[in-house]
């Protein structure tokens, strides 16, 4: 009575003291395993099994039989489970003396950890720091990965929202509070990122025709209630990737990025000033406006840049003005110095 009273207590301690260990008896097979031994096995239970036909020995790999293994005491073992999550696992083993308790002489006693792969092991398992001996390092190791794990998450999550915020901020600052457009901050970052990229594009400079007899006559109201419907209209002109800006009063800038046909600019051009002709009511009146569109292409110019290309714009601009306004005209790189344009319209 007394020894079977005995091997409980020396079970109990080493199932305290190792609780991923495991008493093998002289052909190999798991006499008795601790707790946490138990959980990795698919039935809950590791007794009986013959440990090397449930953990494959990585190294050293020599080893095939008990004898073999036995061997190999004292040496640092490398395994993998056979099955299921393939974890590896790290292992010693101590061969039992004759006179050795608990029915395991000429057997072996085999203490194993997970290693770096005590992480993975926790959630493949269901662990607990129960699971574990008390003095294992491998809690204060999981409790400082879960203390990154959170300050991380935490981290991402409020790089995200800073992230948010600034976007949301350069968005506001970049645009038009009353069409919704860029603004004229927008306009130089726009250009520099189409430059620096050496990215084609058509710029154009767009001036309301007869929007101060809007003003004068029906008053601000009006006038705000026609440049957004102005702006509606420039939108549905645009692809995704184009930029309107509006750059003050009347004034927009259009930019067409990879356009560099002259024909498809008259072409956006007129239809622009169509859409812009349409009547726009506002309480029972119908405010009539037009436009005027000077154009220049980025791959008229050798080296571009964003005043040359501004300035080609202004002259083309007043040359369309001057001509009656309601049409466009496209800067003739080839004029010389004077300014010398090429009408289209």
């Amino acid at each position: 009575m007394k020894k079977d009273t005995d091997n409980v207590l020396a079970y109990n301690m080493l199932n305290t003291l190792c609780p991923m260990h495991a008493i093998l008896s002289d052909t190999g097979h798991i006499l008795n395993a601790g707790p946490t031994f138990h959980k990795l096995h698919p039935s809950g239970d590791a007794t009986g099994i013959r440990l090397l036909e449930f953990l494959e020995l990585k190294r050293p790999r020599t080893v095939k039989s008990m004898q073999e293994f036995c061997r190999v005491a004292g040496e640092k073992l490398h395994f993998q489970m056979r099955n299921g999550a393939r974890t590896e696992l790290k292992g010693i083993l101590s061969i039992m003396p004759e006179n050795a308790p608990l029915g395991m002489a000429g057997g072996a006693i085999l203490n194993l950890s997970f290693g770096i792969s005590v992480v993975d092991a926790v959630y493949d398992y269901a662990l607990t720091s129960a699971d574990f001996a008390a003095t294992d390092l491998t809690v204060e190791m999981l409790y400082l990965v879960e203390a990154k794990s959170a300050a991380m998450d935490a981290s991402r999550k409020l790089n995200q929202r800073l992230q948010g915020a600034k976007l949301a901020a350069e968005e506001q600052a970049y645009t038009d509070t009353l069409t919704g457009l860029k603004n004229r901050r927008a306009l130089d970052v726009v250009l520099n990122r189409l430059i620096t990229t050496e990215q084609d594009f058509a710029l154009m400079h767009l001036d309301l025709d007869f929007f101060k007899a809007v003003n004068d006559t029906l008053g601000h109201a009006a006038g705000d209630h026609v440049l957004q419907a102005a702006a509606d209209q420039m939108r549905k002109a645009i692809r995704e990737n184009d930029t309107i800006i509006r750059t003050g009063g009347d004034e927009f800038v259009l930019i067409f990025s990879h356009l560099t046909s002259h024909k498809k600019c008259a072409a956006i051009a007129t239809n622009l000033i169509a859409a812009l002709e349409e009547p726009i009511p506002f309480n029972g009146h119908d405010c009539r406006i037009s436009a005027s569109i000077g154009i220049s292409l980025s791959c008229d110019q050798v080296t571009p840049t964003i005043d040359q290309l501004m300035e080609n714009s202004d002259i083309a601009l007043y040359a369309a003005k001057e001509n009656g306004r309601a049409c466009y005209v496209i800067h003739d790189p080839s004029a010389p110095p004077s300014g010398t344009i090429a009408q289209v319209s």
